[in-house]
């Protein structure tokens, strides 16, 4: 009886010491935003693969991702469980497709089906303005999250991978050979972005709080979005 009494409070005492431990899958903060892979094991390892198959993803109502295709051959965007891909077909012209079934070498996403709608100031005009701003006005979000943009742009630039096949990559100087960028003016715009200030090199660059992937209105172009001049368009944010 006495050695029952004595492991049980042992039991119980791990018990107690591990119930205050989390793991990266128990963060709230991160619950509601998934990532697979990592921007800097492609651009430095030259892990190209596919580590996500879009077509595995069985809900898609509400499903919001961007990443590249494997081999970095095209841009991947999903947007309300609508899955597009962007590839090369000159240095003025490329194809957008709609299907889920393709690859990525690293991928973000979320579910969102319920936005809160923000009407830009007129000072913001810029990725760097919209970055200040998206962090200004979450402040008591939870992060990392998902986010868009609708409306209008004066000028954009958006790129499209397009690495030649057999590319050994080991830095993002070889992995962006044949990339092509595309600049849209006076355009109606729809933008699928994620936001975190802990991801630089997982699903954002090490300059960015921001990844974010255009697509025109229209369909005919879409891309990763690198340079942005807004005219009049609005922020969606998630409503958790």
């Amino acid at each position: 009886m006495i050695k029952y009494i004595i492991f049980s409070s042992i039991f119980l005492g791990i018990i107690s010491c591990n119930s205050g431990k989390k793991s990266y899958s128990d963060n709230h903060a991160y619950q509601d935003v998934k990532v697979v892979g990592a921007m800097k094991n492609v651009m430095w390892k030259g892990e190209l693969g596919g580590n996500f198959n879009l077509d595995t993803v069985v809900m898609k109502k509400g499903l919001y991702g961007l990443g590249p295709e494997s081999n970095l051959t095209g841009e991947l965007l999903v947007m309300d469980g609508r899955s597009y891909v962007s590839r090369v077909t000159s240095d003025t012209t490329m194809k957008v497709n709609e299907t889920f079934d393709v690859t990525a070498p690293f991928f973000v996403y979320s579910y969102v089906n319920e936005w809160r709608e923000v009407e830009l100031p007129s000072g913001i005009k810029t990725i760097q303005n919209l970055e200040k701003f998206i962090d200004s006005k979450t402040v008591e979000y939870k992060r990392p999250f998902a986010f868009k943009l609708k409306g209008k742009a004066t000028n954009a630039i958006i790129h499209v991978q397009n690495l030649p096949v057999g590319t050994k990559v080991t830095s993002p100087t070889e992995a962006h050979q044949g990339q092509i960028n595309y600049p849209l003016k006076d355009a109606l715009i729809d933008v699928v972005g994620f936001f975190s200030t802990e991801h630089k090199g997982v699903f954002t660059h090490h300059d960015s709080f921001l990844h974010m992937h255009l697509i025109t209105q229209d369909g005919s172009q879409m891309g990763h979005l690198d340079e942005l001049e807004i005219e009049n368009m609005n922020l969606y944010l998630p409503i958790k």
